[in-house]
């Protein structure tokens, strides 16, 4: 069929970039173009528009999928996306999916797993605009899933954008705790190491990320989501809380009706649909489910059957169901606790007053003041546990003070807490406790917090 008029601008080459990290990435040296419905925030926030010429950076995931978007002249411009996410709740996926596009250009990608979110590949590919696919190789896939990946490609005429772990980190896990860790104490360190640290790296080269999530996967973690809010989790090119706009267009629609789609569109799917699986992600973690089972009764099923994240959507748990846990400050609900990591130490309020009543301590302290409930405290987990990991063996320790509920008022009296995250470095020759004073809380601006005062 012939060229849109928006993407005609597409004709002529292009140059690769080897990239690393990635276990496949192809530039296309000619045009591609296809033939043919939260949680609220208590503040709204403003991103920044995206200008649709690339920015090189290590981290930025690169122009594999498809098709350039066409340059723009950099423009201001603020968008209110709770209130878009109310505008747009009752819009079918093809028009959700043409808005992002639209409006994000070549900073947006969608993400697919290899599972029914080919649906939006399909979604996109109707809507005639450039897109960018990329997906997460956490070298533990189906077979028939990195076949269903090469389908993809060949169906659909792109080059899918593969973010691989880091293979020192793998390496460590491995030697540690062996290959199947994950069955004796829980999916979620495998899952930081394999899928939301490539994550983390891939989305901080995009404004905008787009997502296969419906209400109808999870209802204790998904029945909120919006079909776009601000990302609760992730950071994205400009860093920073509110930088990244995450879309989830099938979020109002029930899985039938997505594969009546596949079905109607001749879509091609992975063949493990065809043997019971569902919800498809490591072979190790994913089962076929029985008739009348839910989708989501196939992953991790060894745990418990209402927290089935593996961390790339955290942020999306109903707040209200946590606080109603951990909000008064119970200790039996520290099984719902977040920074949790063997290179990070627990302080009771006894440790905490021991540690700030120091006037000559013999390494500094750098501790977090959290509420396991608050939004912005679960988007810094990963990064904080990082840290906490880089640090491990120097002379600085890393610690987190659980400051809500019955601590609050010490916390806000005692340890400068105004909101949470709150955090704080002891140096080693000094009496006063350092608040950490800005909002970025990537890996890199906290460990300059740390040297500049270590």
């Amino acid at each position: 069929m012939a060229l849109s008029a928006s993407s005609s601008f597409l004709r002529g080459s292009t140059t690769s970039h080897d990239l690393k990290g990635f276990r496949s990435v192809r530039l296309l040296d000619k045009c591609l173009v296809p033939s043919v419905p939260g949680d609220s925030y208590l503040r709204t926030f403003l991103v920044k528009p995206v200008c649709a010429e690339l920015k090189r950076s290590d981290s930025v995931v690169p122009l594999a999928a498809t098709m350039v978007a066409p340059e723009v002249e950099d423009r201001i411009e603020t968008e209110d996306y709770e209130k878009l996410a109310k505008e747009m709740g009752h819009a079918s996926p093809l028009e959700i999916m043409d808005r992002a596009l639209e409006k994000f250009g070549n900073d947006i990608a969608i993400a697919f797993s290899g599972a029914e979110d080919v649906a939006l590949i399909e979604y996109a590919k109707l809507t005639s605009r450039p897109f960018r696919v990329f997906s997460l190789d956490t070298g533990r896939l189906n077979p028939e899933t990195y076949q269903f990946f090469d389908t993809v490609e060949k169906h659909y005429g792109i080059n899918i954008e593969y973010m691989l772990p880091d293979a020192v980190e793998v390496q460590a896990l491995v030697r540690s705790k062996g290959l199947f860790s994950f069955y004796e104490d829980g999916h979620q360190e495998c899952c930081r190491v394999r899928k939301v640290r490539p994550l983390r790296r891939a989305l901080k080269g995009l404004r905008a990320w787009i997502t296969g999530q419906r209400k109808d996967q999870s209802p204790g973690t998904r029945a909120e989501i919006p079909v776009v809010q601000v990302d609760p989790s992730f950071e994205g090119m400009d860093g920073g809380v509110g930088s990244l706009v995450k879309w989830n267009p099938v979020a109002n629609v029930e899985g039938r009706d997505i594969w009546n789609f596949l079905q109607a569109m001749n879509v091609p799917v992975n063949s493990l649909h065809l043997q019971g699986y569902i919800s498809i992600g490591c072979e190790p973690c994913t089962r076929p489910v029985l008739p009348g089972q839910h989708e989501r009764e196939g992953r991790w099923w060894w745990e418990d059957a209402k927290a089935k994240e593996c961390g790339l959507h955290k942020g999306n748990i109903r707040q209200e169901e946590v606080a109603q846990l951990n909000g008064n400050g119970n200790e039996s609900a520290m099984d719902n606790d977040i920074f949790n990591s063997q290179n990070l130490v627990t302080l009771s309020r006894a440790g905490i007053e021991n540690l700030a009543g120091l006037k000559n301590r013999r390494e500094p302290w750098l501790v977090v003041l959290y509420a396991p409930w608050c939004r912005f405290c679960q988007a810094m987990e990963g990064s904080y546990v990082e840290l906490a990991e880089k640090l491990a063996g120097s002379e600085v320790k890393v610690g987190k003070f659980r400051a809500d509920g019955e601590q609050k008022a010490y916390a806000q009296q005692e340890l400068q807490l105004g909101s949470f995250p709150t955090i704080l470095l002891f140096p080693k020759h000094s009496a006063s406790a350092v608040k950490y004073p800005s909002e970025k809380r990537d890996v890199d601006s906290l460990m300059a917090f740390v040297n500049a005062l270590r």
